[in-house]
């Protein structure tokens, strides 16, 4: 803004023409030079990794020149010491300090919806639909992709693959989303509910999904959220313990109900969406349940006069069954105060741009999800919806040749969870190194040559086209924002996915007791590993935790156990009032919850995730293990899918169970002349074991993990954890104590020996 129209010229011909031509042509001509070699027995492979090291060592000289040449340029225009100078600014201050504790508060004042829902009165989430109808009107809102088609596709090995032809997104605007969720919900009144009700909402990600809540949310009714991989007792015990009688669910989750309404005496209707291509089969169904469509809901709603009476602030919104990491799933209770005071915080964290659109395809049931999107929904940013078997165009449901939906949407904002993105970093990994001398050497300058610009605060828009960009194409091409929580974020894959994706992450941290809110990271934080500093609505206490050392006395930074104070806090889990007593409490007219998780807090005010209560088991020789920091840092290792380390405060080490990575486990195998094993013989097999073992002792010497911290034995599981098992929650975290009764004899085993 503001800059001469030469310089801006000067800019963008000299630094992507001259360089991109001259480097263009001297690495084709010095590529097919080295294929010539590589082609020629005669030629040693001493000879090719020395043409290897002479050509990257020419682009690299040929980037010292460019970056000579193009340095007062970038400087002027990128202007990176007001970027450095942003990220290092104070972002929360001390507001109270005692001997056990201190409380932290945002130092930012509230953005301009924050305001206007303050001013406006807005307080529930009917109440805020209602008020974005009149701002964004006919504006695109909900976003669903047309199914065609569906066909066999015969696979190269032989299988056939049900496969989709798909055709574009189609839209509803603001006024239609508020039309049927008007109407849905005076059909609902219809089928027999009543305000303040409790109704479960189980189903897939989709535009219905949001359709729905929001009915029910004009209605009063408490929308019940169960996680749509949850084994048959977990999803029972939530729709069982809320006494429900209607269930809305979808064509894709219906037949799981024909054995739930054994194990759900009180449901009688369900409502489920349709297929976009398939009659849906109601039949075989227990006696004396009713079917409904979801289209026909709708249609009784169209006809029907009814009024309701609206919720109010402390009326519950959401009754959400978080997964839970141990015992049954617990319904935390979230009114609509809490919900848009999320909301307003939210708001305040992130910039939102006039043609962005988000790509939805984490469970609405998650209440990071449901926030992101609603945050999309109240700065009108329009939501089109996926899933990971259409997302991107290898995935499972597309068909050979078409476009996945991130091709076809073109997204500029995503939420995802670190498990996800731990994924795409191993994938790029793996490309990388599949990908020849030649290319493995230039990727790797390429990057460190980003990386070392982006900490001194410049963009590298060449290297983004030239090498990076085919990386952004994977996901449409446009993404400049993915949002992350549900789980720290290791600060490799933070780096990783910000350099190859040319993207900024986005890491917060909350929980479903603290309605997905907590801290968020600064717009201008160009750290890793942080999880940000207080939201606006909330404020972060931290309390001593003797027992393992934690002080807030610490040096250099203050330490201890993380407590949420706010209106974002839930008022409790449902039907536990003794659990609720536990993990909440109200001082001086505020609501907090204590977290268990254990945090420092930096000078600028942002907190590090450094240790969890639960997670920390004591050694025979006195030292404490935080067994979710090992994992964390050993699910690094390429041979690892999935992690859990175990510590038997008896023994003087720790122990490993290993999900490994087929691809990588094969691979091993071969190095080690193995072959024509199935992947249970390649788990079983000790050589195996003991290979894997050393790639996780060498992990730890990289991560610098203490002695005592590294598992002193390891066993590998063929079988994928998933929530279905009960292993792992709907958000993949592990369920520590499942895994443990599961692999006891294991454990002993490995102790054993």
């Amino acid at each position: 803004m503001g800059k001469p129209h030469c310089a801006v010229f000067f800019k963008s011909s000299f630094s992507l023409l001259l360089p991109a031509v001259v480097l263009g042509k001297f690495v084709a001509r010095l590529g097919g030079r080295l294929g010539t070699y590589k082609g020629n027995s005669e030629i040693s492979e001493m000879d090719c990794g020395f043409w290897v090291t002479g050509a990257i060592s020419a682009i690299k000289a040929l980037s010292y020149v460019y970056d000579l040449l193009t340095f007062p340029v970038y400087l002027i225009l990128q202007r990176p010491w007001e970027k450095r100078k942003a990220s290092r600014r104070p972002k929360a201050k001390l507001v109270a300090k005692s001997e056990g504790s201190v409380t932290y508060r945002s130092v930012d004042q509230p953005k301009a919806i924050h305001v206007a829902l303050e001013r406006e009165k807005i307080d529930t989430l009917d109440k805020m639909l209602m008020w974005l109808v009149k701002i964004h009107g006919n504006k695109r809102c909900l976003g669903t992709r047309q199914i065609l088609a569906d066909e066999d596709e015969l696979q190269p090995n032989g299988r056939i693959f049900k496969k989709y032809k798909m055709g574009h997104y189609k839209w509803k605007s603001y006024i239609d989303v508020e039309r049927l969720a008007a109407s849905f919900s005076r059909g609902l009144q219809e089928l027999g509910m009543t305000v303040r009700k409790n109704i479960v909402i189980f189903a897939e990600t989709r535009a219905e999904w949001m359709i729905a809540a929001h009915a029910c949310f004009k209605l009063n009714l408490s929308v019940v959220t169960i996680y749509a991989t949850l084994g048959d007792d977990a999803i029972a015990h939530g729709i069982n313990e809320t006494e429900v009688d209607t269930v809305i669910t979808s064509h894709e989750l219906l037949p799981k109900f024909k054995r739930l309404l054994e194990k759900t005496p009180e449901v009688k209707n369900i409502v489920y969406m349709e297929d976009q291509l398939k009659q849906t089969d109601i039949t075989g169904f227990k006696e004396g349940v009713k079917f409904v469509p979801f289209s026909d809901v709708i249609k009784k709603g169209n006809s029907s006069s009814i009024t309701h009476k609206p919720p109010t602030s402390e009326d519950t919104a959401i009754i959400m069954y978080t997964s839970g990491s141990t015992g049954v799933p617990k319904g935390v209770v979230l009114s609509h105060k809490n919900m848009m005071a999320t909301l307003k915080a939210f708001c305040d964290a992130i910039e939102i741009k006039p043609d962005d659109v988000l790509l939805g395809f984490l469970p609405l049931a998650h209440v990071f999800e449901l926030l992101a999107e609603s945050v999309c929904l109240l700065t009108g940013v329009p939501i089109g919806y996926s899933s990971p078997l259409t997302m991107i165009d290898s995935s499972s449901k597309i068909m050979r040749g078409s476009k996945g939906d991130a091709s076809v949407l073109h997204p500029t904002c995503l939420t995802a969870v670190p498990l996800i993105l731990d994924r795409i970093s191993k994938g790029i990994n793996e490309k990388v190194k599949k990908s020849g001398a030649f290319r493995q050497a230039l990727f790797h300058f390429a990057y460190e040559y980003k990386l070392k610009w982006i900490k001194r605060g410049y963009e590298t828009p060449l290297f983004d086209k030239l090498i990076f960009g085919a990386a952004r194409q994977v996901l449409g091409g446009k993404v400049r924002l993915i949002l992350s929580g549900g789980a720290p974020l290791s600060p490799d894959t933070h780096t990783q996915i910000k350099v190859c994706l040319c993207v900024t992450v986005t890491q917060g941290y909350g929980l479903t007791e603290t309605t997905s809110c907590a801290t968020v990271m600064d717009l201008y934080d160009r750290s890793t590993g942080r999880v940000g500093a207080p939201s606006t609505v909330c404020d972060i206490r931290l309390d001593n935790w003797e027992e393992a050392g934690y002080r807030v006395t610490d040096t250099p930074f203050p330490r201890g156990e993380i407590l949420i104070g706010g209106d974002n806090v839930s008022a409790g889990y449902y039907k536990l009032p003794n659990k609720t007593k536990d993990d909440f409490f109200t001082q001086d007219g505020r609501r907090w919850f204590k977290t268990g998780d254990i945090g420092e807090i930096h000078p600028d005010g942002s907190i590090k995730i450094i240790d969890r209560k639960k997670d920390l088991v004591k050694l025979q020789l006195g030292e404490y293990v935080s067994l979710g920091k090992v994992e964390a840092e050993l699910k690094t290792c390429p041979v690892v899918e999935n992690i859990c380390v175990y510590g038997d405060a008896h023994k003087a080490y720790t122990v490993a169970l290993v999900v490994p990575n087929p691809q990588k486990l094969e691979e091993m195998a071969a190095e080690h002349g193995i072959t024509g094993k199935s992947l249970e013989e390649l788990c079983s097999d000790a050589r195996i074991e003991k290979a894997i073992l050393q790639e996780l002792v060498e992990q730890a010497k990289k991560c610098n993990l203490q002695r005592f911290e590294v598992p002193g034995a390891v066993k590998l599981c063929a079988e994928q954890w998933s929530p279905d098992m009960g292993l792992v929650t709907a958000a993949f975290k592990l369920k520590r104590k499942a895994v443990q009764e599961r692999y006891q004899h294991e454990i002993n085993r490995m102790y054993a020996s």
